[in-house]
């Protein structure tokens, strides 16, 4: 293995497959599907990887592909991407638009998926050459965006035996050749409140006869977020912020009942833990002391996604090996979700920023908007770094106890 020049090797497998790829992810990403509706998605993966000589698994449901990599006594590594698309209408005048109304790609899922593939390809050149010292996970997830893909996957046992898995996500704010990381919490917990508040309505000429449901309303609005804050230690960064308000119907008459709904987020898994029944013991106290009746719906989402240090290292290591020592940068925490946290609520792990923006450009296209695009150098670039990550963690428990690596990442040799 010593001598061996991984750059060098990626550098000649894009230089015959980069193309096929970018054809590929536009081929997604004309013909998005939504969550757990990813058949034509699954199918093409599926093919793809049968004539690589793989043997993909297509998850219970139909949707969602699962396949090993290597063989061997050696650890097994899992690298994820996610396959579904969004309900939003694509804006893009490109010849590579969604044919299918009122969807599209505009959260790069299309790039994440052909980066894995990529991947795929290339690490099975790997295998059959000798080179793996151990077995890659490969796991396409469907409904990333429902969520709920990953509680799939890991009830179908898509990481059972996986001893460290890896993601990216593609992000417009960082140039193509970059990749953001950091240790800790990197996205929020998301979940979603829902409470009914009951009691007897009126005239607003006469609230003392009635419950003044609309005040009470308001005070749980304000009162909820405020005591939060001073229940919780602020580093959880626990939040609840409402998006919708609704009571009455006319201006003089006081209603019996309304609603509110709203996010609760978090990026400690402990506080995140604690969250429902800390809202319904804050709930119960207020609105017990405005005299109306308020029910609670609570409904999980995704954990916060925290990165294991060691992993980080590995992506770190990984990136400046294949794209530069300029390539790892430093990125915020999101209180975005993403269903990736209940992996690494089981398995050590971290979760990766893929740059897609053209250096230099001003041009800034958000996810989760029609009119996002991607530079789609972000192609090959996702396919060095994912592929130097999972050798990077297959290798590292075999470095000599020098500390020189055993493999060279780099060029010059």
């Amino acid at each position: 293995m010593r001598g061996r020049n991984l750059r060098g090797e990626l550098d000649a497998f894009l230089a015959g497959s980069e193309q096929e790829l970018i054809d590929f992810r536009r081929d997604l990403h004309m013909h998005p599907e939504l969550a757990f509706a990813e058949y034509r998605t699954t199918q093409r993966i599926a093919d793809r990887l049968i004539a690589a000589g793989l043997v993909p698994a297509v998850l219970p449901r139909g949707t969602g592909v699962i396949c090993e990599v290597g063989s061997g006594d050696g650890p097994t590594v899992g690298l994820r991407a996610d396959i579904d698309a969004l309900p939003v209408p694509d804006e893009k005048d490109v010849p590579y638009s969604s044919t299918v109304p009122g969807v599209c790609h505009a959260c790069g899922h299309d790039v994440h998926t052909t980066v894995l593939l990529g991947t795929s390809l290339f690490l099975a050149q790997q295998a059959e050459a000798g080179l793996l010292p151990g077995r890659v996970r490969l796991i396409f997830q469907p409904a990333e965006e429902l969520p709920g893909g990953a509680l799939e996957v890991m009830a179908s046992g898509g990481i059972s035996g996986v001893d460290r898995i890896f993601g990216l996500h593609c992000d417009p704010r960082l140039d193509v050749g970059r990749v953001g990381l950091k240790s800790g919490p990197i996205t929020s917990a998301c979940d979603r409140v829902s409470i009914r508040v009951s009691g007897p309505g009126g005239h607003t000429a006469r609230p003392h006869l009635t419950a003044d449901l609309v005040f009470a309303l308001a005070k749980i609005l304000t009162e909820l977020p405020a005591a939060l804050s001073r229940r919780v230690d602020p580093r959880s960064s626990l939040s609840l912020v409402w998006g919708r308000v609704e009571a009455g119907s006319v201006a003089n008459a006081i209603p019996d009942d309304g609603v509110a709904e709203g996010t609760v987020r978090c990026l400690d898994e402990d506080a995140w833990h604690a969250a429902p029944d800390l809202i319904k013991g804050l709930l119960d106290s207020v609105a017990g002391a405005y005299g109306v009746e308020a029910h609670m719906d609570y409904i999980r989402g995704v954990p916060p996604v925290v990165n294991d240090p060691v992993s980080v290292q590995m992506l770190t290591e990984a990136a400046q090996g294949v794209l530069g020592d300029g390539a790892p940068a430093p990125t915020q925490q999101s209180l975005g979700g993403e269903d990736f946290g209940w992996y690494l609520e089981s398995i050590p792990g971290a979760y990766a920023r893929l740059g897609t923006r053209t250096p230099g450009s001003p041009h800034l296209a958000d996810i989760h908007q029609g009119t996002f695009d991607v530079d789609e150098n972000c192609i090959g670039a996702g396919v060095r770094f994912l592929a130097a990550t999972a050798l990077t963690a297959l290798w590292e428990g075999q470095r000599p106890s020098s500390g020189e690596p055993l493999v060279s990442l780099n060029a010059d040799n």
